[in-house]
């Protein structure tokens, strides 16, 4: 529901492809080649819907392999699909990859459900056969250190080629959308990690103190992401707030009217009040400096929080909920409290384009067997059930100060949480779930809050949760996205627990 413009439109992956076969067979079998070939370009037509896609063409010798393997370097892919065209020798890929160090994904993708039996001969029965080599690739990639993932189902082809005997149309084939589906997933994870290399990402003032979960080493992230992490103080943010004019002022609180719903005071906390004009006009100004510096350090992304003694820098720090969550809204993951990996979580659910939003436990409602996630922001309006709400707080829980905090649901269905934490070696870990929102009431205080029905009932999964050593903080992402979460993991090599 956002409205608002990506600051820095995510990359595209850059996505290599061949085919493999035997050169042997072409002069065997004529129409052969042609028709693999026309798969190969049907497989890249679709991969370039996630991406840019760099296509060798045919791999049928080994100093095609290795020709292969220079291309893919050359044009600095992201991942490499390896299409089985047909039956082939390990030794004619296995150069390919260990040329070219990007992963590699195995498509053993049949183009029909069943063969025409009583019609088909050897050369179209070569067409066919493209499960035949994997175990020897297998075999081959193990012995060599590479490792790969296979994909396997069915083309999904729209028409049947001319040099078919067999109905070769599946595109609505479940064996195809499976294959599909995992491609996709695929594709975006090397997305992902391709962001996650260009990144920079902000630290703003310091951590929560003794929030001991939240510390983390810099240099151990930028190693295991690829993310360039600028430290940023809170006179470099103030400096950006001193050119704000009044123009920009009257925009960005016409901006905040546009995107949120202003509340009255809250009928249960008597600490939530209806914001005053001087706490909307001061986060207006706040948010304008905050997107001035986050374009002027080229940022895709700010963790932040400040402890001051009754300052002037925690009054800035007062007026933050309300300018992260419009930069949330425009591909910048915000997130509070110093957390960096939560903030790296949330840039990884909002590039895949999934929302990715602050949240941590509330409670557990047993009645309902839900868990109520939230926070008292930055949310994402992404997942947003209507407008936001804005509320003037007295008070900041747990912090100094006081200022406009937001109030949301997320919209019922589908969701899927991704913490990111770090281990006692020095690891970075995934922790993902997935579940159902629903509409159910929440708390009137100036927080997000969902209820979330996982799998399993509320204490069971707080079981299992508690278990796997999390930061507690984690992204909220809309959709059921295990299987690219997990995939992205697999490619960082990252370790995660799905549960």
């Amino acid at each position: 529901m956002s409205g608002l413009t990506k600051i820095k439109p995510p990359k595209k992956a850059r996505i290599g492809l061949y085919s493999a076969g035997l050169n042997t067979y072409w002069g065997q079998f004529e129409g052969l080649y042609d028709c693999l070939m026309g798969y190969n370009r049907f497989i890249e037509k679709r991969l370039s819907e996630w991406g840019e896609v760099f296509n060798f063409g045919m791999v049928d010798t080994e100093e095609k392999g290795r020709e292969a393997g220079e291309f893919f370097n050359k044009n600095n892919v992201d991942i490499v699909f390896s299409h089985a065209a047909t039956y082939y020798a390990s030794a004619t890929v296995l150069p390919v990859h260990q040329i070219n160090n990007a992963p590699v994904i195995i498509l053993n993708l049949q183009p029909t459900a069943e063969m025409a039996y009583d019609t088909t001969g050897t050369d179209r029965w070569l067409a066919q056969c493209v499960g035949c080599s994997i175990p020897e690739i297998s075999n081959a990639f193990n012995r060599a250190g590479i490792t790969f993932r296979a994909v396997n189902g069915l083309l999904g082809l729209t028409e049947t080629p001319d040099f078919a005997k067999a109905d070769e149309v599946t595109c609505e084939r479940p064996e195809a959308v499976r294959a599909w589906k995992q491609i996709e997933e695929w594709c975006r994870a090397a997305a992902v990690k391709r962001n996650l290399r260009w990144a920079r990402f902000g630290f703003l003032g310091g951590y929560y103190s003794g929030m001991l979960d939240m510390y983390s080493d810099f240099t151990m992230l930028q190693a295991q992401t690829g993310m360039d992490i600028e430290v940023l103080e809170m006179s470099d943010l103030d400096a950006y707030l001193k050119t704000v004019t009044d123009a920009e002022v009257r925009d960005k609180l016409k901006e905040i009217q546009d995107f949120f719903e202003i509340s009255g005071d809250s009928p249960s906390d008597p600490i939530a009040k209806k914001p005053t004009e001087e706490q909307l006009t001061w986060s207006a100004k706040v948010a304008i400096a905050q997107e001035k510096m986050v374009r002027d350090r080229d940022l895709d992304s700010v963790s932040y929080y400040y402890h001051g003694r009754n300052d002037y820098l925690e009054e800035v720090q007062s007026g933050f909920i309300v300018g992260f969550s419009l930069l949330n809204a425009q591909g910048i993951a915000c997130a509070g409290e110093g957390d960096i990996k939560t903030a790296l979580a949330m840039k990884i659910a909002d590039i895949c384009g999934t929302g990715g939003s602050f949240c941590e436990i509330v409670a557990a409602d047993f009645n309902r067997d839900t868990m109520i996630l939230g926070h008292d922001g930055p949310f994402h309006f992404a997942i947003s059930k209507g407008k936001p709400i804005l509320r003037g707080m007295g008070v900041y829980h747990g912090k100094r100060g006081s200022g406009v905090s937001v109030e949301a649901k997320v919209r019922p269905g589908a969701v899927t949480t991704l913490g990111v934490t770090q281990t006692g070696d020095g690891k970075l870990k995934f922790n993902i779930s997935e579940g159902e929102a629903i509409d159910a009431p929440i708390l009137l205080n100036g927080n997000t809050s969902t209820h979330i029905r996982f799998s399993q009932k509320p204490a069971e999964y707080m079981d299992r949760w508690f278990t796997e050593a999390p930061t507690h903080h984690l992204a909220l992402s809309v959709g059921h996205n295990a299987g690219l979460f997990k995939k992205i993991a697999e490619l960082m090599d990252i370790p995660y627990a799905i549960y």
